[in-house]
């Protein structure tokens, strides 16, 4: 699917603020429901203020495409005041839904509301104070966490893909961790958002030192593999500008999950033929 269809697609659905995650994952619920390639599992909960609260979990299978399906990780909304990822998220699976093929070789596990009741409040943190993206493998006693790393630590990813959204910048960018070959598909991700947003090339991006969006260093506790995992997998931040248009921010985020799939495809299909 070309960069433009692409566009199209989104750009149709306008997004509106939901109260609760429920409402705004609701569409994917219903894809579930009748989906030969669509999961929705929302069996992992916790409890918050007395009342109980679901992290929402899905699973795309795509179309086989070789002997081992490849598992990738897609994460968003661990920032509550960052629905931008969320709505990327439920954009990306419908897309998936109309054009499975897209997802030829892959079993993608989408976690599209990591902090329930920040989103819900529009905080950064969840209500429990805790910025939950400083608290992995740290021996965390927050519920969210503990049922993140779980997954993590069971789902064995060969990659993960975190989506957020930075209010300082005014450009897309990107984080990378883990694997060698990360490097190799975060310039082309960052070129496919940079379709629909500009990418921000200063030398200093979030206080770290940056060239041409990317940067190797990261905060202490943010979600990713666990410690001792290995092989490691490939382990990507995406960050979009908050000041930039709605759907272009799901384009330029849909843009770029597309893009990495596409590009580890080919990786996983070269390693093969060596």
């Amino acid at each position: 699917m070309s960069l433009a269809t692409l566009a199209d697609h989104i750009a149709v659905r306008p997004t509106v603020r939901a109260r609760t995650l429920a409402e705004v994952l609701a569409p994917l619920d219903r894809i579930a429901a009748h989906s030969p390639n669509l999961v929705a599992n929302h069996e992992a909960k916790f409890t918050a203020d007395g009342r109980e609260y679901v992290l929402p979990r899905y699973l795309f299978v795509g179309p086989r495409g070789g002997d081992t399906p490849i598992r990738l990780g897609i994460f968003a909304g661990i920032h509550g005041d960052e629905p931008e990822g969320i709505h990327a998220l439920v954009q990306f699976i419908q897309l998936l839904e109309a054009r499975p093929e897209l997802a030829t070789g892959y079993y993608l596990s989408f976690y599209p509301g990591c902090n329930p009741t920040g989103y819900e409040d529009g905080t950064r943190q969840a209500r429990s104070g805790q910025d939950l993206n400083r608290e992995f493998w740290k021996n965390s006693a927050v519920p969210e966490v503990r049922l993140l790393e779980a997954e993590l630590q069971s789902r064995s990813f060969q990659g993960i893909i975190s989506l957020h959204t930075d209010d300082t910048s005014h450009g897309f960018y990107g984080f990378v961790r883990g694997a060698t070959l990360t490097r190799h598909l975060i310039e082309p991700a960052l070129a496919a958002a940079e379709k629909f947003l500009p990418r921000n090339t200063r030398p200093v991006i979030d206080g770290f030192a940056a060239r041409q969006g990317v940067i190797t260093q990261c905060y202490d506790g943010v979600l990713g593999a666990p410690p001792k995992a290995r092989p490691r997998p490939f382990e990507i931040i995406l960050e979009t500008p908050a000041a930039a248009p709605e759907y272009l921010k799901q384009c330029a985020l849909a843009a770029a999950l597309q893009t990495i799939l596409v590009e580890y495809q080919k990786f996983m299909a070269y390693a093969a033929n060596l």
